[in-house]
């Protein structure tokens, strides 16, 4: 008797673990690499568990998560995308960009991967078209040489007497090659010189600015890049500092002090985009969700900056304008 209840309890033990884990199994992981940092990320994270609670996932509950953080070193995100592939996430989520993006699809041509706010992904080779993905990647647009001339036109129309205007680029992030080809577009369009400036790193930011008086630049357009994101506030100071307009295509920078911001919400796109990451666990498969693309634009002014600039905004942007911070 003895034997056969230590028979039942043991064979009652080993069913435990597995009961377990097939339970855990049936639980999604989700692999969510950035190349931001975790700090500057807090209100892009809640909006895309916003996206996933909308498509009817929510983390702790029937879902969970792993975060990978480059923190700004690009270098780091093949690794980090590896390392994520090797748990065998159910989706491979690509935060920051364009440097993630690409370091996620490198790292599987299985695993369904999305992305979120990146430049030409077309031009960058993750998707062969917008419409029709093809593969295993999908995800949100955000900028394109198209809203950089519309930045630079912004600028200009509140800075008239400007004729030379600087583009911000990171060298080290894979869009700046499409922001430098734009830029001599740009500036047969408006009349004006422009001046490509590269920083990738916090000296090149200094340096890059200290330039600004010897090209004469009237003005600022930094696009949307995740090290300048990060950045934003020194960036902002640095423009004070130097009384240079600036217009950036994130509303955060206008929230620091920037003068204007003209693009889509960032983080909307990363609601959409875990909208998109629950239709994937419900079965629907990347190849056929169309890489989505902004609707909405959103031109935030600062009337505070602008003053402490000397400058008029013209009333037809302020009108314009979704929100003026004064």
């Amino acid at each position: 008797m003895r034997r056969r209840n230590f028979i039942a309890l043991l064979g009652g033990a080993a069913a435990w673990p597995l009961a377990a884990r097939a339970q855990q199994q049936a639980m999604p992981l989700i692999g969510f690499v950035s190349s931001r940092a975790p700090a500057e990320s807090a209100s892009h994270v809640a909006a895309f568990r916003r996206g996933l609670s909308e498509a009817g996932f929510v983390e702790g509950q029937n879902l969970s998560i792993s975060f990978r953080w480059a923190e700004g070193h690009y270098d780091r995100l093949p690794a980090l995308a590896a390392e994520l592939v090797n748990l065998r996430v159910a989706v491979l989520f690509a935060a920051g960009g364009p440097p993630s993006a690409l370091a996620a699809k490198e790292a599987t041509s299985t695993i369904p991967v999305i992305f979120s706010a990146v430049s030409e992904p077309v031009r960058l080779g993750l998707v062969p078209s917008l419409n029709r993905p093809g593969g295993n990647v999908t995800g949100m647009s955000f900028v394109d040489s198209e809203l950089i001339a519309k930045s630079a036109q912004l600028l200009k129309e509140t800075v008239p007497a400007a004729t030379v205007i600087a583009f911000l680029v990171n060298p080290s992030g894979p869009s700046a090659e499409i922001f430098v080809k734009e830029a001599p577009a740009t500036a047969r369009a408006l009349g004006i010189q422009i001046s490509v400036l590269n920083a990738s790193t916090e000296q090149d930011l200094d340096e890059a600015f200290a330039s600004l008086g010897k090209l004469g630049a009237g003005g600022l357009v930094v696009p949307a890049e995740p090290f300048l994101d990060s950045q934003r506030e020194r960036i902002v100071s640095l423009a004070a500092q130097r009384g240079v307009p600036m217009i950036a295509n994130l509303r955060e920078y206008v929230v620091a002090g920037g003068l204007m911001s003209y693009g889509p919400s960032l983080p909307d796109l990363y609601r959409r985009a875990g909208i998109y990451v629950g239709r994937v666990l419900k079965g629907e498969k990347p190849a056929d969700l169309p890489v989505m693309q902004p609707t909405e634009f959103d031109l935030v002014i600062n009337l505070k900056t602008a003053k402490a600039l000397g400058l008029d905004v013209p009333l037809r942007l302020q009108q314009l304008a979704v929100e003026v911070i004064e």
